[in-house]
């Protein structure tokens, strides 16, 4: 089979790949894209864009219940037709999909966008499609793929990942949700606002990530309001009486259906890592450099899911860059790039986030934390949504804001402010010579900044707010 050689041979066309393409174009080097299975990101296609219309539905379903407090009648007659919801949901995925393809990949040529499963022969030689590729660099963003254990499998399409999720035409009457991380909260409150009897269930005490104890122990009482939720035992799946039966730490439920959000792992199989000579840790991925994507000395890099690292679009997008830059300066000592302030938002409601250092991995004698709870927050309050609990953490000597995690009303827009506060590398007394509106819900970030400000060493030199000298220019009239 005769070799046909290009610069880069990028293997995936989600958002790692497609911007590895576009650092391929802008550096005018030639390129082929490879990929298997459906074109579109995971990001349209199965994750963050179809899930948000899902939450978005089951918000607004979900608001009735408070109109009751705000003197609307009414509500009790409102209802929701399953299969109406579930075609939005659909038809707005499938447009966000389109709306990719159509920007990225529909416009390729046949020789350049190559749709078949690509398979490493050589470090820089790749199969696809009966056609061998050298290349000078090699680009890996095959994404990932949702875990299900062999012995679930026999249950055919009774449990189903976020593959199948956003497929069916109507819900089950009940549904068990083993994994409490980000997709499975996100999902299981949604589903339960939507009308199907959820239960929850994970082998760990923690639920969508939380490392920090009392935003953990807020948001399961939170969540524990809306559906089930068995934690600390490993969840077990069997036949009964036409139904699964799921069990874990002496719970068990009778249910229809059950979704495995267990976690996602990266794609390899088949694409012949262990060519690259290099060892391969337990989910089949070598050593790589974060800020080069750099796998080894070797001329390949790896970018998004893949990575089983930053599972999160903004990240891949990032690792996209990265990688595709310098592959296609190849040759030339890889630039190190400085990656992005940590940054997770689940959307169940509240929000629940976790921005910069983790409670786990700061350091206990050298740092404060500044606490506000949402119940004592007045714009919170006039919402209906005086729930949860935001925790901000700092350097003790410097100040510097280290971390938060959160559950939080509209916490994805506290959530950016703290991301960016911490890019900038800001100090709390910094923060807090910001200009704070009132009421607004930032006002809980005003709160616990303030809080923290009071445990901290370094302050603020001279007055908070400084008075500009009098101009003695008369107000227009």
């Amino acid at each position: 089979m005769q070799e046909r050689h290009v610069d880069i041979v990028i293997i995936g066309s989600g958002s790692a790949g497609l911007n590895a393409m576009a650092q391929a174009r802008a550096a005018g080097r030639s390129f082929v894209l490879i990929n298997g299975g459906e074109p579109g990101t995971t990001c349209a296609r199965i994750g963050c864009m179809p899930s948000k219309v899902m939450i978005h539905i089951a918000e607004e379903y979900y608001r009735r219940t408070h109109f009751g407090q705000f003197g609307i009648d009414g509500h009790d007659g409102l209802s929701l037709d399953v299969t109406a919801a579930m075609q939005h949901v659909q038809e707005l995925r499938d447009g966000f999909v389109q709306g990719v393809v159509s920007r990225s990949t529909a416009k390729l040529p046949d020789d350049v966008f190559i749709q078949d499963y690509a398979r490493l022969l050589e470090p820089t030689l790749v199969e696809a499609a009966g056609q061998l590729f050298r290349a000078k660099a090699v680009v890996i963003a095959t994404g990932s793929t949702p875990i299900v254990p062999a012995p679930w499998r026999e249950f055919g399409e009774r449990v189903i990942t976020t593959d199948a999720v956003f497929e069916l035409q109507d819900l089950p009457a009940s549904m068990a949700i083993i994994g409490m991380g980000t997709i499975g909260l996100e999902l299981g409150q949604s589903l339960a606002r939507m009308g199907v009897t959820i239960t929850g269930f994970d082998q760990v005490e923690r639920i969508a990530g939380i490392t920090d104890p009392e935003v953990n122990r807020c948001a399961i009482e939170l969540m524990r309001k809306e559906f089930a939720i068995h934690l600390g035992a490993t969840a077990t799946i069997a036949e009964a009486d036409g139904k699964l039966r799921v069990a874990a730490g002496g719970h068990a439920v009778l249910v229809d259906q059950v979704l495995s959000s267990i976690g996602r792992v990266p794609m390899v199989a088949g694409l012949g890592l262990e060519v690259l000579g290099l060892p391969l840790d337990a989910r089949g991925v070598p050593p790589f450099d974060p800020h080069t994507m750099q796998v080894g000395e070797l001329p390949v890099f790896l970018a998004g899911d893949v990575t089983g690292e930053r599972q999160v679009l903004h990240e891949s997008t990032d690792e996209g860059k990265i990688a595709g830059y310098n592959a296609a300066h190849v040759g030339e000592t890889p630039f190190r790039f400085q990656r992005k302030t940590p940054f997770y938002v689940n959307f169940c409601d509240p929000n629940i986030i976790a921005v910069g250092a983790r409670y786990d991995a700061i350091d206990a004698e050298r740092s404060a934390i500044g606490e506000v709870s949402f119940s004592t927050v007045g714009r919170a309050r006039a919402m209906g949504q005086a729930r949860g609990v935001l925790r901000i953490y700092a350097d003790r000597a410097s100040g510097r804001v280290l971390g938060s995690e959160m559950i939080a009303p509209r916490g994805e827009h506290l959530g950016h402010l703290l991301a960016w506060a911490i890019e900038q590398r800001m100090t709390v007394g910094e923060i807090l010579r910001m200009p704070f509106y009132h009421p607004v819900i930032e006002g809980a970030l005003k709160a616990a900044l303030s809080e923290l400000y009071a445990k901290i060493d370094a302050k603020n030199p001279g007055p908070v707010t400084e008075v500009a000298p009098a101009t003695h220019q008369p107000i227009a009239s």
